[in-house]
């Protein structure tokens, strides 16, 4: 896919889910987080549907399908990722309803690493050069410690 013919609302729905994810990282409230992450991943997916889905041809009326449903189905080599983040959707409903106990910190955590990977994989997909991630941006979040070997030497 040629970067520079990509649709302006594919870059947008890039930016805005950087944005998702960097309010993911900064925010203390794992219910927030979770939220966040998830919807950084959303905005990805709207990415490289608004790139490489087709209008509807037909004037008839099918049922609706979510993103993700449309991410499987546009890009088949996703969708692994797309049933990840769509078994998390209920989650992050309760965490946007403000439920407290709707997810744990450690799964607020794991979304924000799995929301961060997919929005470079879909940088790629699209033919960009992917974002720094969060964990190298932000080592006291533990990426410092996780991406380092043996002597202090960073791993590949």
């Amino acid at each position: 896919m040629n970067p520079y013919t990509l649709p302006a609302t594919t870059h947008a729905y890039l930016e805005r889910s950087a944005e998702s994810l960097r309010e993911a990282i900064t925010t203390s409230e794992v219910p927030a987080r979770y939220a966040f992450a998830h919807v950084a991943a959303l905005r990805a997916a709207a990415a490289l549907l608004a790139a490489r889905a087709a209008p509807a041809t037909t004037t008839r009326r099918r049922g609706q399908k979510n993103a993700w449903v449309l991410l499987a189905e546009v890009a088949p080599e996703l969708s692994e990722w797309a049933a990840f983040f769509a078994s998390g959707a209920s989650k992050r409903a309760a965490a946007e309803a403000g439920s407290v106990r709707a997810v744990t910190e450690r799964e607020a955590d794991d979304l924000v690493r799995e929301a961060d990977r997919f929005l470079a994989v879909v940088e790629q997909a699209l033919g960009l050069a992917p974002h720094v991630s969060f964990e190298q941006q932000i080592p006291w979040r533990g990426g410092a410690a996780h991406s380092m070997g043996r002597g202090g030497v960073r791993s590949a």
